[in-house]
This record gives C-alpha cells, sequence and structure tokens, in this order.
C-alpha cells in the first residue's frame, strides 16, 4: 500500500498548482490531522478521501471537507457520502484551496492515466446559472456537467454551491452521483459548517469538477478481508456489514428504513414540533401528535410511497445500506425532514418535499436553515415579528390544537418558502449575511429578548452557531469545539453532566477516526473496532493511528471557544430533558433529582453549572499530556 499522502496544492487566485507529499503516519493519517494541520497554517479549504478510498470496504469513499467554518467559527470537519470514489481517481489524497479566483469561476481538475493533474479555473456567471432550470446548486451542477464535463474519459463528481452560499454564512456544497453520464436524484450534502459559502465567498468557487482515470494500489483483497473479520465476528466481511447496516436499509422490527422512517418509528414522546415548544407539552400530548400526525400520516406516507416499493439508491459507491431513500426526485433523511418537517409544524410529505427542495435548491445547510426557520415561524405565530418583515404574507397554524395534517402543513410549508426566498433576497428584516446568531441578537436589541429566546441553538466565540442534530438529549447541546455532528453523545439515558463531557470526548475520537479515514459512520457496527486492526496489517501503525487521533482531538479542543446557552429555549431544551427522565421515564437517581431541582431554583445559574460540568469532562479526558 502507497506510504505517502499526497496533497494537491492549488492557487485560486492563478491556477498554479503543485503536488506535497507527506508519509503515512509521521503524523498524518487522513484528512482530518492533514486539514488541520493546513487550514492552520494556510486558512485553506481541504477535500479529501481516506486511505482506505477506492477499497473493497463498504462506506470507505466518503468525501471529507475541512476548514474554519465562517458559521462555526472554529475548526470543522464536514462529509459527504461516496464522492471520494471519483475522487481517488485523480491520484491524490487530499486538496487544499487557498487563494481567490478574480472571477466567480468552476474550479476543473482532471487525470488522464499517468499524467499530472489538470487544473484549470473557468469564469461562471453563477447568478445567471442559479436562474436556470431547475435552479440554484441543481442547475449549477448541470451547467457544470454541460460545459466541462466531455473533458473527463469516465463519469466526472460535480460539487456545487447554490445562492445560500452567497447570502448566508451556512450555505452547503451539494452533489449528485451521475449515471450514464447524467445526473441522478441521489443528492449528497457537505451540509455541516457552511463550507459552501466557505468555497464561494472567500476562494470565489462556485463549483468544482474533477474526475480521472488514474489507477493506484487499492486494497481488493476479499479472501484476506474475510479472514480478518472471521477472527472477530466469525462470519465475512459482507455478512457483518449487512448487519450492521439493517437501519439504513430496512429494519423488520418497524417495518421500515432510512434515518426516517426508524427514527419517526421510535421516537415516541422524544418528538420534537412547533420550534421545540413540544418541550412544554405533556407526554400525552406529545404521543398524540407522534400517533396521529407521524405514525399514521408522515411515516405512513413515507411506507407507502419510499419503503414498499423500495425507492432507495447508493451514494455513489457500492454498498448494502443503499440508505438514499426517494420519491421522484425528493430523497428523505431524518433530520432535514425533521427541521424543515414537524419542527416548523409540517406533518406531510407534500408538503415538506415542497419546502426541503427550496431549500435544497438555494444550497443551505438544511438543518440550521430549519431551526432558523422554525424560530421565525414561532415569532410570526407568538406576533413578534410581522410577516411583512420576514417576507411572509399570512401568520403560521403552529399549535397541535385543531391542526389540520395536510392544509395546515401546506400553509406552514408556503410561509417557510417564503421566509427562504427572503433570507435569499434580503427582504423585509432578514439578513443572514453573518449569521443567525447575530441576526438574532440585532432583533433583541431592537424587539427585546423575547425574539431571541425561542431560538435553539450552540454558540461558539463572537459568531459562531449551530443549530443542533435533532434529537432531544443534553448532548446535542454540549460545549463541545465541534457541535452540529455526532461528535458527542445523542443517547436518550441520563447522564451526569461530567460523565456526559467525558463520553463526548471518546465518541468524538471514534468519530474521527472515521472520518479521517474516510467512512461513513453508517458502517461504525464494525468500522469503528476494526479499521485499527486494519491499519495495522497494511500499514503496521495501529498504536500510532490511535495516538494521532487522541492528539488530534486534543488541537481540535484546545481551540474551543464554545459559549454558554444564551436563548432561554437553549436551556429549556436541556431541563426539559431532564424532567421527562424523572416524571415519564421513572429514572431515580440522586444526580437527576438534584439538577432537576437546582434548575427549578435558578434556571440560569443552574444552567451555567451544568454547561461548564459538561465543558470540565470533555477538557480533562482531550489533553493532548
Amino acid at each position: 500500500m502507497d506510504t505517502q499522502l499526497r496533497v494537491l496544492m492549488v492557487d485560486a487566485a492563478t491556477s498554479y498548482h503543485r503536488i506535497d507529499r507527506y508519509p503515512v503516519g509521521k503524523p498524518f493519517f487522513g484528512p482530518v490531522d492533514l486539514g488541520l494541520h493546513l487550514a492552520g497554517k494556510h486558512r485553506s479549504l481541504n477535500m479529501g478521501a481516506g486511505l482506505l478510498a477506492g477499497s473493497i470496504f463498504p462506506g470507505s469513499n466518503r468525501l471529507i471537507v475541512t476548514g474554519f467554518s465562517p458559521c462555526w467559527g472554529g475548526f470543522y470537519v464536514s462529509t459527504m457520502g461516496g464522492a471520494a470514489l471519483v475522487f481517488d481517481n485523480l491520484g491524490v489524497n487530499l486538496l487544499s484551496i487557498v487563494g481567490r479566483a478574480p472571477t466567480p469561476s468552476v474550479l476543473s481538475l482532471n487525470r488522464q492515466g499517468g499524467e499530472q493533474v489538470e487544473v484549470e479555473t473557468v469564469p461562471v456567471d453563477v447568478r445567471q446559472v442559479w436562474q436556470q432550470e431547475p435552479g440554484g446548486v441543481y442547475a449549477m451542477m448541470r451547467h457544470v456537467l454541460e460545459k466541462l464535463g466531455e473533458r473527463y474519459a469516465t463519469d466526472p463528481r460535480v460539487l456545487a454551491v447554490g445562492p445560500a452560499a452567497e447570502a448566508t454564512d451556512f450555505g452547503a456544497i451539494g452533489s449528485a452521483p451521475l449515471r450514464g453520464g447524467q445526473l441522478t436524484p441521489v443528492d449528497t450534502w457537505c451540509g455541516r459548517g457552511g463550507f459552501g459559502s466557505k468555497l464561494l465567498q472567500e476562494h470565489n468557487l462556485a463549483a468544482v469538477i474533477y474526475g480521472g482515470t488514474f489507477v493506484d494500489e487499492d486494497f481488493r483483497d476479499r479472501k484476506v478481508a474475510d479472514e480478518w473479520f472471521a477472527q472477530k465476528y466469525q462470519k465475512k466481511l459482507a455478512a457483518v456489514d449487512f448487519e450492521a447496516t439493517t437501519k439504513y436499509r430496512f429494519d423488520p422490527r418497524f417495518q421500515t428504513g432510512g434515518t426516517l422512517g426508524v427514527n419517526y418509528a421510535t421516537l415516541g414522546g422524544r418528538l420534537m414540533f412547533f420550534n421545540y415548544r413540544s418541550m412544554y407539552a405533556t407526554e400525552e400530548q406529545r404521543l398524540q401528535v407522534h400517533d396521529q400526525f407521524i405514525v399514521n400520516h408522515y411515516l405512513k406516507q413515507f411506507n407507502e410511497e419510499t419503503i414498499q416499493p423500495k425507492q432507495q439508491a447508493m451514494c455513489g459507491e457500492p454498498c448494502a445500506a443503499v440508505c438514499k431513500k426517494l420519491r421522484d426526485e425528493y430523497k428523505k433523511d431524518y433530520e432535514p425532514y425533521q427541521a424543515l418537517g414537524p419542527l416548523a409544524g409540517v406533518f406531510d410529505q407534500r408538503a415538506a418535499e415542497r419546502l426541503n427542495r427550496r431549500a435544497d435548491m438555494y444550497g443551505f445547510d438544511a438543518i440550521s436553515v430549519g431551526g432558523v426557520v422554525s424560530w421565525l415561524m414561532e415569532c410570526l405565530a407568538e406576533g413578534r415579528l410581522s410577516p411583512e418583515e420576514v417576507g411572509a404574507k399570512d401568520r403560521p397554524a403552529f399549535s397541535a390544537e385543531g391542526f389540520d395534517v395536510v392544509a395546515d402543513s401546506a400553509h406552514n410549508a408556503g410561509i417557510g418558502v417564503a421566509i427562504l426566498d427572503a433570507i435569499i433576497q434580503r427582504r423585509g428584516v432578514v439578513d443572514l449575511r453573518e449569521g443567525a446568531r447575530k441576526f438574532a441578537r440585532r432583533l433583541a436589541r431592537d424587539k427585546g429578548r423575547e425574539v431571541l429566546d425561542p431560538f435553539v441553538y450552540t454558540a461558539f466565540a463572537r459568531k459562531g452557531w449551530m443549530v443542533p442534530n435533532q434529537y432531544w438529549t443534553p448532548g446535542a447541546m454540549s460545549p463541545m469545539a465541534i457541535m452540529g455532528k455526532y461528535y458527542m453523545y445523542y443517547g436518550n439515558d441520563f447522564l451526569p453532566p461530567r460523565e456526559l463531557g467525558r463520553l463526548n470526548a471518546d465518541l468524538m475520537k471514534k468519530e474521527l477516526t472515521l472520518d479521517n479515514l474516510g467512512f461513513c459512520r453508517f458502517h461504525r457496527g464494525w468500522a469503528e473496532e476494526m479499521l485499527p486492526t486494519i491499519i495495522e496489517s497494511l500499514y503496521g501503525l495501529k498504536d500510532r493511528l490511535q495516538e494521532e487521533i487522541a492528539a488530534t482531538a486534543s488541537r481540535i479542543a484546545s481551540r474551543n471557544a464554545s459559549v454558554c446557552w444564551e436563548s432561554e429555549r437553549s436551556i429549556d431544551y436541556v431541563y426539559t430533558f431532564l424532567k421527562r427522565k424523572q416524571t415519564v421515564d421513572g429514572v431515580q437517581r440522586p444526580e437527576l433529582d438534584s439538577w432537576i431541582k437546582q434548575f427549578e431554583t435558578n434556571k440560569q445559574e443552574a444552567a451555567l453549572a451544568f454547561w461548564y460540568e459538561v465543558h470540565k469532562g470533555a477538557a480533562e479526558s482531550l489533553r493532548e499530556f
């Protein structure tokens, strides 16, 4: 196996490029630790593949994007399914972009056989392209493919941004695999972290197209791999992976599949809706909404239209998970269809499809924009903002009482679409160029704290912000150096905050191992255990891998500038979880009782104490020495 990491350094201002080489394990193993080094040195945006990209291991072809996030403010890691399989054909491990193109451009990377990578920046009229059908990100992908696709001997991959990358700090990077030279509806996203905004605003690049025919030494010996897995699991690789990805394919226990299906089938009273106001409802009310609006409608539609006819696909690499669940051109995952679904008062698939498609077309991080839209919709419903101020024409239906699951969902989706349009066009008071957190603070100065308090987010440094992952658990609000991913514990059980911080740190290192080796976390059921063994067998560096992962986690954590929860609902997100564990789940632990009493005595003081305890647990576990 190749023992060097090859980095293609590209200056977007001049198209000047060179290949830098780094020995594997001295000290870098992949796109995260090497990306951290390069971002710190050059403030670059980095995209790369893991050491095992192109190998027989399923899930090994995730594209890893790193750099300093414009919305979070710190170093960030974001990933995109399947996109590293084509990247591997460039014969490099990492692309590192510096400089700014003189005009909005497309970065073209091509490698034919043993030749050097051809690098060119091609000007593009971004606004004119975004207005073409089918609009935004999708139009940019199509335009780039039509203009430059014929240069490639095999199907290339196009990464593109939409208008959200220009109008906000949380624009995503979208892509879709090709089939027969044509774009498929299986769009994949590097969403969290705002790297689409970084690509366009800092480097003036609206898209990257790459591909080639370079063939390198990928691990393809299935017999040897099966021996490794047989020693650990008494089963072959394919059998172990098939079992590990059951949830994402089809889980017979729930007669559904994918993150959307299994999560909604099992949430019950943990369902969040109407901008988290569900936290203040009774368990009976939450279960009633889950039963009537989710199980018997939203989930039922999904099962009938997607699961039963097996409308599913892969992200661009061969994989037994077939996790991309579809209905026509609509790809459905839990978190986007939750944040731009029940959280925004939308419980019907047709309405959610309309709202999610508009967000995707614009190129938003769907989770973050779902949190913003839901917050602004509550402000509308409560009269804190007028429809004209957010670009809407009406107020939403934002209560379960008397809610018409089809008509009111369609009504709310229409308001959500209008808010998305207003963000892009900066209509009314909406201006998210410097982020939603700064926008919320500005609104609060003009209209009072009651406008900011319903907004749920984690805060970082002066302007950094992130809407949490859509799980009602304190781990999603933790003061970690990277939030919005799964570098934290998101289980449903109660953990004392100091212990939660330690577990967050442990899981951060496990997730970093997957990301640094370019693996999809849907395969973590075996990958977390087996990857060190595989690296030892191929490179003899198992101990060094674990040492460097710990060091990388520590270096990321050393930049942790998390800020304690600023909005009241962010605090209540944690307090109501604790209260539910006591009153609904019947957990009887002195630590839980003590924390609930502290929150009920002085909410602000308790929140600060809880937050710091989580911070302490993570910090003491992530010290390098």
